[in-house]
């Protein structure tokens, strides 16, 4: 990797369908129709237009008054671009006076003639086509990848596709059902919606989207094709199926479990790890849980951390001293030894007390949890029971081998076949919590995730990637630091530090720093920026709260200003705030990213590995790169991941030793128990800090306990260090889960301070006023640097402003109303649309929506997001669009994204 700025591994995630498949949605004829109307229209209003001028000249040497007002009421009509009354009359009129301009006259009547028949055409070519597009969507409902998805996104729509496949309601006598039909029309636009998600859309889920592993090569790849585009990625039409519980489904039974008295007593229970004395208390860390809702369709269970205390008592203390002997105990035995120690206890009082323990966090299970490295909960769960030594542990894992063969069944199973492993899935997880006692069973409503993967690997040649992608990119990476969310919290948590110990102090107890950072400062501090705007009302930047007055942060907010007054600068000279001024893409100069990044010269952490989302737009003569998002961190683009593809583990973890800056090691911070399968990925670090309360999923003499580690100041670099004691190094940590940082528990967040994890919200447009609106509408240009785009062209208008149907408006003269105003605002034939205030539940109305405007059907759908007068839009163009595609298949073009990591810029600082 030296040398180069990209790592060789990245993943590919490929849209489940090819966008051909999108292509049989479109009206071919009535865009041919609607094209020819509004040019006819156009030249026509011109023509009359001209007709009228000549029109202006017989008006002023006319003498009669009533020829007079009938050439007035002719030339308005004219100019209105509408049919006379009489035209014949009207030619008469004209030609008494002038035979020339009456010939001109006759001429623009049959062009308008002509643009009425034509216009009239509309409504048996938009009809049939209609029909025709409404015939291959519910062909294309039978697609697998389409309906492999769906299955485990919307079980409730799956369940009524077949119905509509079969075409719509009829009453026996023939005729339509009315509310049938109301129905039919709303299952068709959710399927639209799905539809367009696998074939338009790179977000990995089930089929819907494929997870290609992709390889930088030097040279063009190796397929035999002669003359082979070296920026064309193939990947394998044969993809398979990765399937895995929901944890959340583990955990209810895990909860059944822990609740009955009998089974409880056979479980080992440990300590709280991490817990201390403090004088008369023993000091720990307790973790609460909140149990997520099973009826939504994404579902996790949030854990909080804070430190805590326990006063000694007698009955504690004893208790300590049993697990200084044995570290782990079962619970009933437990009890038994604290009953001998307590004669006046009843086993119902001693029941209470450890229930007690339980429920506070200082007893623990570790058998019964989930951890990050299970990549397969199940047959983790099931082993551990196995592992329990009782006979009702036995006979659960053996019950779970019902769902564990469903799951493995699942990965190849036809469509019909998979519905009905999903259901007896969800009945036999309940009938095993029934088994258990639990009188309501609960099933989370997602019960299965799957991954699919090509099968054959994907190659790009490193050296055409690279002149395209490497120095504009490079550019835009120094100046990320500025829009890193995380930065402010890294800095106030230095100030914080340095306030407390001093410049070069050292603390050794981190369990206090966190406790009290969180309860002096951090708590209210998040709260207050939580509240914050990025821009006040006039635009004008807000600066980031700066409690500790620190110089950095002050430095942080120059450097986001400098490059906020660049855009304005940009955006003013570029022209484009002028009502219709037709821009459609401006450039950010080096010199801009010169003065942002230089303003972060000491601010931005020095080693900031990065990964970033791109899709590239293969133009001819000018590819463009888009930047969807970037993160910093390790290995992320495949932590999640890592399951599909074997060996790939390993070598992440072979390569990601060689980026340890000279002296450190990384290790990884979990956040505990697992709550979401977001978080479960293969092991990629050779290190694990283990906080309290947790157990650690790598061999002991890889764990980083938290009593091992502290942190120093380093003076000469001003720099906060964590630091094994054991093992004499400088400890970075490092986060591979997917959610997100600020969901985990107070101390794994607090020490991911200490990270290179980052995440950056570039908005190019933030506090730059947007321009006059035109007929409602307001544009942005494309923004790019180089090659590479930091934000699509767009197009923002009120639900008002659209040409949205209404009452009496036919279907021609709708989807003609869309076109002209497609037209008039310059917007490409395709979009994606992200509506705000709509009134849509859920993500539905938050999330962008593709939009066709060649197809009835997808600007439909979309009008069915506008569902109160607030409703805002806000148009994206499609790039890549699909003549731009640089992925294919043997079923064609597939949208894609690649995510890829950038090797770290070199450093050379000396650590401590």
């Amino acid at each position: 990797m030296t040398g180069e700025l990209f790592h060789r591994p990245f993943v590919l995630r490929v849209a489940g369908l090819p966008v051909e498949t999108v292509q049989r949605l479109r009206c071919p004829g009535s865009r041919q129709w609607a094209d020819e109307v509004l040019d006819a229209s156009t030249r026509s209003r011109a023509a009359g237009e001209a007709v009228g001028d000549l029109l202006h000249d017989l008006v002023g040497g006319c003498e009669d008054g009533g020829v007079r007002r009938r050439l007035l009421k002719l030339r308005r009509e004219l100019f209105n671009n509408r049919l006379p009354h009489d035209p014949e009359a009207a030619v008469a009129l004209v030609a008494g006076l002038d035979a020339r301009v009456a010939e001109k006259l006759t001429a623009w009547l049959a062009d308008r003639r002509h643009l009425v028949a034509r216009t009239a055409d509309g409504a048996e070519v938009l009809a049939g086509e209609l029909d025709r597009t409404r015939t291959e969507l519910r062909a294309l409902a039978g697609e697998r990848r389409l309906a492999g998805g769906l299955l485990l996104a919307s079980p409730s729509l799956d369940a009524q596709v077949d119905g509509y496949a079969a075409g719509p309601p009829v009453r026996a006598d023939g005729s339509r059902d009315k509310g049938a039909e109301k129905r039919h029309r709303k299952i068709e636009r959710s399927l639209l919606a799905y539809l367009y998600r696998t074939a338009c859309k790179t977000s990995p889920f089930s089929t819907f989207t494929g997870l290609a592993l992709g390889e930088f090569t030097d040279g063009p790849r190796d397929d035999g094709a002669d003359g082979a585009d070296p920026l064309q990625i193939r990947v394998d039409d044969v993809w398979t199926s990765h399937t895995r519980l929901n944890v959340v489904a583990l955990g209810r039974v895990a909860q059944t479990v822990l609740d009955d008295p009998e089974r409880r007593d056979g479980l080992p229970v440990t300590l709280a790890s991490g817990w201390g004395h403090d004088e008369d208390r023993v000091r720990y860390v307790r973790r609460w849980v909140t149990t997520g809702d099973d009826d939504t369709a994404v579902t996790f269970d949030s854990v909080k951390d804070r430190l805590f205390f326990l006063r000694r008592s007698g009955a504690l203390e004893r208790m300590l001293a049993f697990f200084e002997r044995r570290p782990e105990i079962r619970y009933g035995e437990l009890g038994g030894l604290l009953a001998d120690e307590e004669p006046d206890a009843t086993a119902e009082d001693v029941d209470r007390y450890l229930a007690a323990l339980l429920d506070l966090g200082m007893l623990q299970v570790p058998c019964l949890r989930i951890g990050v490295h299970d990549t397969d909960p199940l047959r983790a769960f099931q082993a551990s029971l196995r592992g329990l030594d009782r006979d009702w542990a036995d006979s659960l894992a053996d019950d779970l081998a019902g769902p564990l063969a469903r799951i493995d069944e699942f990965a190849g199973a036809t469509p019909a076949r998979r519905r009905t492993l999903l259901a007896e899935l969800r009945d036999s997880l309940a009938a095993i919590q029934r088994g258990l006692g639990a009188g309501e069973p609960r099933v989370p409503q997602t019960v299965l995730y799957e991954d699919a993967a090509p099968v054959a690997p994907s190659g790009c040649d490193l050296a055409a990637w690279s002149r395209i992608a490497g120095e504009p990119l490079r550019d835009v990476e120094r100046a990320l630091p500025a829009f890193d969310v995380t930065l402010p919290q890294r800095l106030t948590f230095q100030g914080f530090f340095t306030a407390r110990f001093g410049q070069g102090g050292r603390c050794d107890d981190l369990l206090k720093l966190v406790h009290d950072f969180h309860e002096d400062f951090f708590d209210q501090y998040i709260s207050f920026t939580a509240k914050r705007s990025t821009f006040d009302a006039e635009g004008r930047y807000v600066p980031e709260e700066n409690w500790l007055g620190l110089p950095r942060i002050k430095a942080l907010d120059t450097a986001r200003q400098t490059f906020f007054e660049g855009m304005r600068e940009v955006w003013e000279r570029s022209g484009a705030s002028a009502a219709g001024s037709g821009v459609a893409e401006v450039e950010i100069g080096e010199g801009l990213l010169d003065a942002v990044a230089g303003g972060l010269d000491g601010v931005a952490p020095a080693f900031a590995p990065l990964s970033h989302h791109v899709q590239l737009a293969e133009r001819p003569g000018d590819p463009l790169v888009v930047l969807n998002r970037s993160y910093g961190g390790l290995s992320f683009p495949f932590s999640r991941f890592t399951h599909c593809f074997d060996g790939l583990a390993d070598r992440l973890r072979e390569e990601t030793r060689r980026l340890a800056p000279d002296g450190a090691v990384f290790a990884e911070i979990t956040g505990g128990p697992v709550t979401s399968n977001l978080n479960l990925h293969d092991r990629l670090l050779d290190y694990e800090i283990v906080c309290p309360g947790e157990t650690g999923g790598v061999p002991e003499e890889h764990r980083l306990h938290l009593d091992d580690l502290y942190i120093v100041h380093d003076a000469d670099a001003d720099r906060l260090v964590l630091r094994s004691t054991r093992l004499d190094r400088e400890v970075i940590p490092v986060y591979l889960g997917y959610l997100v940082p600020l969901a985990l528990p107070e101390i794994p967040r607090t020490l991911l301070l200490l990270s290179p994890t980052s995440m950056t919200r570039l908005d190019v447009w933030g506090g730059v006023p947007p321009g006059e609106p035109d007929e409602g509408v307001t544009t942005r240009p494309r923004v790019r640097h180089g090659s590479v785009v930091l934000s699509r062209r767009s197009w923002s208008a009120p639900a008002s402003a659209l040409p949205l149907r209404g009452p009496g408006v036919t279907d021609a003269d709708w989807y003609l109303g869309w076109h002209r105003w497609r037209r008039r605002h310059r917007l490409p034939d395709r979009v994606f649309a992200t509506v705000s205030d709509g009134g849509g539940r859920g993500a539905t109305s938050a999330k962008p929506q593709y939009v066709d405007f060649d197809s009835h059907l997808s600007l439909t759908a979309f009008e069915a997001l506008l569902r109160t007068a607030e409703a805002r839009v806000v148009f994206r163009e499609a790039l890549p669009d699909e003549d731009d595609l640089h992925t294919v298949s043997g079923r064609g073009r597939h949208v894609a994204e690649m995510a890829l990591e950038t090797a770290p810029a070199p450093e050379g600082r000396t650590r401590t």
